[in-house]
C-alpha cells in the first residue's frame, strides 16, 4: 500500500513539473475572429512559442500573438493574432491593392483574393512591426490608426502549431 502511494505521488509530481515546463515555454490560445482566414479560422486551437523572440528576432511572415491597446468588453487586455509584414527599417507601400516591401512586390500566396485595401507609404521605426491579417477586408491591423504599428515588446509569442480542428492539425507556415 505504501509503495502504491509513493508511485501515485511520483506520477502526480512528474505531471505537475511537465505541465509547468510546457506552460512556461508554450501558451495555448484560441482564435476568436476571422482576420486571419483562411490561414486560421475562428475556434482554431493554437500553440504559441513564448520564448522564441527572447533568443531571436521576428521574421517577415511570422504569425504572432501580441497585446494590443484595445480592451475586451470586460476591460481585459485584448490579444490579437496577425502576420508580420514589415520589420524595423522596412519601407512599406500599399498602392492599388498591392503591398511593396523595400520597393519589391510582396508575394502573398496565403491571401484569398490578393488585394489589399489602403494607401500607405512609411518606414517601420526601430522596435516596431507592421502587421496585417490574411483576411485583408476584415482585419483591424497596422493599416488602421486604432491599432497602428506593434511594439516588439508587446509580442506574446509566435503561433507555430494548430492542434484543433484535428482535420487541420499541423505546423503553421
Amino acid at each position: 500500500m505504501k509503495q502504491e502511494i509513493i508511485e501515485w505521488v511520483k506520477t502526480i509530481l512528474i505531471s505537475l513539473v511537465i505541465a509547468l515546463i510546457i506552460t512556461t515555454f508554450v501558451k495555448p490560445t484560441i482564435v476568436k475572429n476571422h482576420s486571419m482566414s483562411h490561414t486560421l479560422e475562428e475556434n482554431d486551437f493554437l500553440m504559441i512559442n513564448r520564448l522564441l523572440y527572447r533568443r531571436s528576432e521576428p521574421n517577415d511572415g511570422d504569425i504572432i500573438v501580441f497585446r494590443s491597446p484595445l480592451t475586451t468588453a470586460t476591460g481585459q487586455e485584448k490579444l490579437l493574432i496577425k502576420r508580420i509584414i514589415g520589420l524595423p527599417g522596412d519601407e512599406i507601400v500599399i498602392s492599388e491593392g498591392q503591398v511593396y516591401i523595400n520597393g519589391n512586390p510582396l508575394e502573398e500566396p496565403y491571401l484569398e483574393d490578393g488585394y489589399t485595401l489602403g494607401d500607405i507609404s512609411m518606414v517601420v521605426p526601430e522596435g516596431k512591426l507592421f502587421v496585417m491579417g490574411d483576411n485583408r477586408n476584415n482585419s483591424l491591423d497596422s493599416r488602421d490608426q486604432m491599432l497602428g504599428l506593434v511594439d516588439e515588446d508587446d509580442i506574446v509569442g509566435k503561433a507555430f502549431l494548430r492542434l484543433y480542428p484535428f482535420s487541420r492539425f499541423g505546423l503553421l507556415q
